[in-house]
């Protein structure tokens, strides 16, 4: 995936938990609120982290 659009990607998913976190902040669950956090930031790391994955070869299952 080229640089532009994982970065493009991690803001996104890095904002869109801090806005799950102030949501679940203000209608008073503690809980939610940090597994919410959590799992932002781990999906953001993992997608730097953990390699792409891609196909050897050009060739396709049932096609000839």
């Amino acid at each position: 995936m080229p640089f532009p659009i994982k970065m493009t990607l991690t803001v996104i998913v890095i904002l869109a938990a801090a806005g799950a976190y102030l949501f679940q902040d203000s209608i008073g669950q503690v809980g939610p609120k940090y597994a919410v956090l959590f799992l932002g930031v781990f999906m953001a790391v993992a997608m730097w982290v953990f390699p792409e994955v891609t196909r050897k070869g050009s060739d396709r299952r049932g096609q000839r």
